[in-house]
């Protein structure tokens, strides 16, 4: 894997007045009760190790008192840690004097707040061009800017409305172009629609990863909702008292929670909608190679399989049973599985929730062929399987 472009090392954070002559304490394994007990400090993060990659949506998330947003602030240092190191790019943020940390906060990283942050006497244009404007930009190119990023949230012709004239979801939608508008490469988003009706939060959240596969920033995502972080992250982080409980794909945390912490936590996620095909498929166990049927039988009964799929030179072809093989053969003569239509399989995409292909493969005995848009068998997925991910059962 390629240098993160954010590296969080050794990161503790201690509140209190004298934070640095109490870490013996939290180094020593005391607990944040304990802590604040002996000391009156509050131990906000432990011992945080995070590497994040370029291009990726990263989710923090945990519930209230987690240190989430004690740890987003890290990053941009509105808040500064007792212990650890923050690098961007392989330089340590915390040796910017304040000129230059005033730089990077204009031009590297941009935030996006839960309550939206909008200037009440500025025009929604204005509000979006705010950062460019910091940044000396002249008046007309940082209109410009502001306009196309309107456009891109869907908000073309709101240019000279006010936040009071705009439903909450439209002003975060003003937030998100403001935050885009300077262009910066990191993007760190704080609850950003967690005040947002559940149908509103639901639209900005297909915006977000909309707009994420045409810019390719980097986003850190807090959120308190297994949900919304589940639908958006590339890569999930737990946290609980200020530590790091798990960080992993999606897929990985709901079918291999960390502990019973986590385990509580996806206990009642709909597996169904939140996993794709891809994330739970097999590995397709017999490929038929030969377009020969007496070969095909074959190479099934060497691989001990009563299924297989015919994949030819330019990808799949059909999926076939022992027993379709064998009537072919010897019922109408066919020789080659070119000519022969399989009666069996519908195809899924690896892509699909799993939700959308629950009736093809549960009612069907074999396995499913998985089939991407280049038409390349990448898995199979068995209704054995799909039920043993959906139950939560052991087995896979």
């Amino acid at each position: 894997m390629s240098q993160p472009l954010i590296k969080i090392a050794g990161l503790y954070k201690l509140f209190g007045n004298k934070p640095k002559r109490h870490m013996e304490l939290v180094h020593s394994g005391k607990t944040k009760d304990e802590i604040l007990t002996e000391t009156g400090h509050t131990l906000g993060l432990r011992e945080i190790n995070l590497d994040i990659q370029r291009g990726e949506i990263f989710v923090i998330m945990g519930l209230s008192g987690s240190g989430k947003s004690t740890l987003i602030r890290h990053f941009n240092r509105l808040i500064d840690p007792t212990e650890g190191r923050v690098e961007v790019e392989g330089e340590d943020i915390m040796t910017y004097d304040e000129k230059t940390l005033r730089e990077f906060r204009r031009k590297k990283m941009s935030m996006v707040f839960q309550r939206f942050g909008l200037l009440p006497h500025y025009s929604v244009l204005d509000n979006v061009a705010y950062g460019l404007k910091n940044q000396g930009v002249a008046k007309a190119e940082r209109d410009k800017h502001a306009k196309r990023w309107l456009e891109d949230v869907g908000l073309a012709g709101y240019e000279q409305q006010y936040p009071a004239q705009l439903s909450g979801g439209q002003q975060q939608r003003v937030g998100l172009a403001r935050a885009l508008c300077t262009d910066a490469e990191i993007l760190l988003m704080d609850e950003a629609f967690s005040a947002l009706d559940p149908l509103i939060r639901s639209e900005m959240q297909d915006q977000l990863v909309q707009l994420q596969s045409k810019l390719h920033k980097t986003i850190v995502f807090i959120t308190h909702d297994l949900d919304e972080a589940l639908r958006i992250g590339d890569r999930i982080a737990i946290l609980r008292d200020g530590e790091l409980i798990q960080v992993g794909k999606p897929a990985e945390i709901l079918l291999e929670p960390a502990d019973d912490y986590v385990e509580k936590f996806v206990r009642d996620v709909n597996r169904a909608r939140a996993l794709t095909v891809e994330t739970v498929m097999q590995p397709a166990l017999c490929r038929i190679s030969s377009d020969n049927i007496d070969e095909a039988v074959k190479q099934m009964r060497e691989q001990k399989s009563d299924y297989g799929f015919y994949v030819a030179d330019d990808g799949f072809k059909g999926a076939f049973t022992l027993g379709q093989l064998t009537d072919l053969a010897e019922e109408k003569g066919v020789q080659s599985l070119d000519d022969a239509a399989s009666e069996g399989a519908p195809v899924i995409s690896p892509d699909s929730p799993l939700e959308d292909i629950i009736p093809q493969t549960l009612n069907h005995e074999c396995p499913l062929p998985v089939v991407n848009e280049s038409g390349e068998l990448t898995g199979q997925l068995s209704r054995e399987s799909l039920m043993q991910v959906l139950t939560g059962s052991p087995g896979r």
